[in-house]
This record gives C-alpha cells, structure tokens and sequence, in this order.
C-alpha cells in the first residue's frame, strides 16, 4: 500500500478523538490572537511525552513507552523564554512546563511548604527563590496568553491533534516551527481487530510445549509514517520541521539522524543518545553538517541512567580533550541542555524568516 492509501485509510478507519473540536477552537482562538495583535510573533507547537496503543476497545490494558515528557516540557520553557508562544501538546499527566519543577521532584510537594507561626501554609524559605522565579515566568505566560496546554493519551489521538494543528497554523507561515519531542509509537492494532472488551486472562490458551505457560500473543501493524506528509501537506510553507532520533548505538546515532532526514525532508533532525541525551545532542541537517551541542562537563546535572563516559563516542569527528562551552561561561549547576538547544533552534528559524541561508 502507498503512504498516501495508507495515511488515509489510518485516518478513516479510526475515530475521531472527542475532545478533538474542542481543541481546534482553542487552538484557532490562540492563533488568531497572535496573528491579530502581533502579526511578527513566532509560535513554536511543541510535542511531548509517549502515546499509548490500547489493545481493546474498551482500554484496560495498553502498551506504552518510557518518556516522562522531560525534553519536551523544559524545551517548552525555552520556547517562551525566546518570545516564542507555545501550543503544547502533551501527554496527559506527563510533564508540564513550570509545574515540572516541583510535580515530579523526589520529595512530595508537600515537603516544599510548612505552617507559619500564624496557621498559613508558606514556601519553605530554602525554596523561596527557585520558586518565585518559576512562579513569575509562569504568570507572565499566562497573562499574556503565550502558552496552550492540550493533551493527548493514543498514538491515534497524536496524530489527529497533529494533523489538525499543522493545519490551523497555515496563518503563521514561516514563523511557525514544529519541534517534535513526543515518542510516537511505531506500532499499533487496527480498529477492527481490537478486542471490545477487556482481554480474559482464562480465555488464553495454553502453549503448545508441555508444561509451557498460558501466553498472549499480539499482532501489530505499523503506524504509518506521517512526518513526509506534514512536511509536504500540512505545516504552513516556510515553517521550520524540527525531529529527534533516539538512538542506543554511538555507532548508529548519526547515520540514523542522517537518514530520517533524507527520507522525510525537513529541516533538523537532532539526535540523541539513551544514555547521553541529558548531556549532548546533535543537529544534522540538510547541508550535510553534523553540529554537537554539549553541556560542559563541570555543569553537567547527575543521572541514574546516564553513562558520562559515553559523550563524545557518536561523534564522527571526534571532540578535542578541550570542550567548547556555549554557555557563555555562565557558573550554574546542572545546567539543562535544553538552554542550549532552543537558543540555536531560535537562531536558524529566525535566519529562515529573514531569508538567510
């Protein structure tokens, strides 16, 4: 089947999720807003989180994947901190701009607060500071209506938000950038060949080896890949189309990014490594040039997963002992990569509005 036949049998042979018109009018709402009071205002739709794969209808059971939302929701607040607006599509009750901060910390929010003398709950005075500032960057973008919140639970429900948003932002031609930061799932089970209610655990049968235990065995289809028709149909013309590429292998990291990049037609692929994705990235685009961004070492945060020694081993052309540090020798403490991915991000939209290279 061609991509074409296939997006468009995905489409109409799968409902149309329920919150979807609600969404379109807040949404178009947000547009017009922007459009009409500041015609020069860039709006960046940032797509964060994973996406389940129900397996019956009636979902009890889903498969689903690690992401938290992390990279999406902190991109988000380096969006606004640029002037961008931001239409955040997220998954839902995964991280949130501003409220990340404090909602998935390993203390319980309620450690942040303690009782004044005079019975009122207050911030504990050593959180006074971080939390004011982010408390103040939050009610900016909310007075000035420069953050959309939206969010999703499916891979079927991602890709009519998506399509339908792509859509809803032709007004804003090149001024609109998609940064797709969601893990999108690459499979999942047809509408007709789900099952309605809950899958029976005494309904399956026993293995074929003796003494081989009860199994459950799924069938999924590939979900089509629509980032070539979002390049060529849906975004505005002119906007900037921004993917990540996941990776295990260093060896494989980069020629994948390259790869998706020939394959779909959009603007940068950044790649990343599981167990470096905290502390560096890679821009590949389409001059055929690979740009390492790095958090310098002595301001890179701590990670349980993260292997430190991995940095620098997906580099085609390997880094110097000596570190280039893009942070304009700022001193700060678990400085989060994505203050200096946005910024550069930032930089190569706004070359694209002018007509730059």
């Amino acid at each position: 089947m061609a991509p074409d036949e296939s997006e468009s049998q995905y489409f109409a042979t799968n409902p149309t999720p329920k919150i979807l018109g609600k969404h379109e009018a807040l949404v178009r709402e947000f547009v017009d807003y922007h459009v009409s009071t500041n015609p020069s205002t860039k709006i960046a739709l940032v797509t964060s989180g994973g996406t389940t794969v129900p397996l019956e209808t009636q979902t009890v059971r889903f498969i689903d994947n690690f992401s938290a939302g992390t990279r999406g929701a902190t991109s988000a607040e380096y969006f606004l901190r640029e002037g961008y607006a931001v239409i955040f599509l997220h998954r839902q009750y995964s991280l949130l701009p501003y409220s990340r901060h404090f909602s998935h910390s390993t203390n319980c929010f309620l450690d942040f607060m303690e009782e004044s003398g005079e019975g009122d709950v207050i911030v504990r005075q050593e959180y006074q500071h971080k939390m004011r500032r982010v408390l103040e960057e939050y009610n900016y973008a909310k007075k000035n209506r420069l953050l959309l919140l939206l969010p999703y639970t499916t891979v079927t429900e991602y890709l009519f938000e998506l399509r339908s948003l792509a859509t809803l932002l032709q007004p804003v031609g090149s001024r609109a950038l998609f940064y797709l930061a969601a893990a999108v799932s690459d499979f999942f089970i047809p509408r007709d060949k789900m099952n309605e209610h809950k899958i029976q655990s005494s309904g399956i049968e026993n293995g074929k080896k003796s003494g081989e235990g009860k199994q459950l065995v799924i069938n999924l289809d590939p979900v089509p890949k629509f980032l070539t028709t979002l390049v060529s149909q849906w975004a505005p013309r002119g906007s900037m189309i921004v993917s990540f590429k996941l990776e295990t292998d260093p060896n494989l990291l980069v020629s994948k990014a390259e790869q998706a990049l020939h394959k779909y037609g959009h603007d940068i692929v950044i790649g990343n490594l599981l167990t470096t994705r905290k502390w560096e990235v890679v821009f590949v685009t389409k001059d055929g040039q690979e740009r390492w961004v790095r958090v310098p070492k002595a301001k890179r945060s701590r990670s349980v997963s993260g292997i430190e020694e991995l940095v620098g081993r997906a580099e085609k052309n390997k880094p110097s002992d000596e570190e280039v540090d893009l942070t304009g020798g700022e001193v700060r403490e678990g400085l989060e990569i994505e203050s200096l991915i946005i910024p550069e991000l930032a930089t190569l939209h706004q070359e694209r509005i002018d007509g730059g290279p």
